[in-house]
């Protein structure tokens, strides 16, 4: 006679994936400390030596969970692999710059409008329907960031913002990739990634006569990011998402955006901008908003069905 899972082992997996998902936010949210506290590394240096550490990390993590070479599920994977990885290099460039280059509040809000250009790239490469209350969502998003970068002075702030609109616009490519590749394990495209960005960091720090030799501070740091930060907030998140229905991912996903800024004014005593609080805010209430209706209209099909 076979086992069925009751009730409380429902929820009991349920809020094992709800602390899974929560803790990759928090491990994710560090980044902008993390950089913040390099001392003279650039985006090359940073990401070259956060990509050694990332892809050592998963090659482990990927050989344990599925007894394969990674490097065989990569080419297996085929072409979405390649161009998910390739968006997601740009992503972390993107990222890592942006935070250099303006506050981690700013970055970090810039990066959460991810999933509404996943959603405009999904429905003209995939031809997935969106919603009209996802279009609505999108255009409010558009007002919220429109209100975070308008009292930006110019320079490094205004390219800051625009690379972390191209980090959120490559991790939307990275998304639409995994579903083009109908793949639900993200592990081996960011394994890839990671691959990418060390020939392609340290091909550009050459090129650039940038020294791959830093502080131990900066190796420390940048070590830690790949394995911690990044890979572990990995793990976490795939171990959770499976779990979980998409709109409590999104909502869970708002912890890394509200808990970055946090740690950089906890630690640095950071502090973002009245413009960027007030557009950050209507950016969340749309991504909140659009989750919430995400939700009630699964419901709603579920019981109709």
């Amino acid at each position: 006679m076979q086992n069925v899972p009751n009730q409380s082992d429902h929820l009991r997996v349920h809020y094992k994936g709800l602390l899974f998902v929560f803790m990759a936010g928090v491990l994710w949210s560090t980044v902008g400390l993390g950089i913040r506290l390099i001392q003279e590394a650039n985006v090359w240096q940073i990401l070259f030596y956060r990509s050694i550490s990332l892809s050592t990390f998963l090659f482990f993590v990927i050989l344990i969970r599925s007894r394969e070479n990674p490097l065989k599920l990569v080419v297996r994977a085929g072409a979405p692999a390649v161009v998910a990885g390739l968006s997601l290099m740009a992503a972390y460039s993107g990222g890592i710059y942006a935070i250099q280059s303006t506050s981690v509040a700013n970055a970090m809000l810039l990066f959460a409008s991810a999933p509404f250009f996943a959603a405009v790239l999904g429905s003209y490469i995939l031809k997935e329907r969106v919603s009209a209350v996802t279009w609505v969502s999108i255009g409010v998003a558009i007002f919220g960031i429109t209100v975070m970068v308008s009292d930006l002075t110019g320079g490094p702030e205004w390219s800051g913002s625009l690379a972390a609109l191209g980090s959120a616009i490559g991790f939307s490519i990275f998304t639409v990739s995994l579903r083009w590749g109908k793949s639900n394990d993200m592990l081996p495209a960011v394994f890839l990634s990671g691959l990418f960005s060390i020939i392609i960091t340290a091909t550009i720090c050459i090129n650039l006569a940038l020294p791959l030799v830093l502080s131990v501070n900066d190796i420390s740091i940048s070590f830690g990011m790949g394995v911690f930060q990044v890979g572990a907030g990995l793990v976490f998140y795939t171990l959770g998402s499976k779990t979980l229905p998409a709109a409590e991912l999104t909502l869970l996903s708002l912890a890394e955006v509200l808990l970055g800024p946090f740690w950089v004014w906890l630690f640095l005593g950071e502090m973002a901008s009245s413009a960027t609080a007030l557009g950050g805010a209507i950016l969340l209430f749309a991504i909140v908003g659009n989750a919430v209706y995400g939700t009630r209209k699964k419901r709603e099909n579920h019981v109709q069905e």
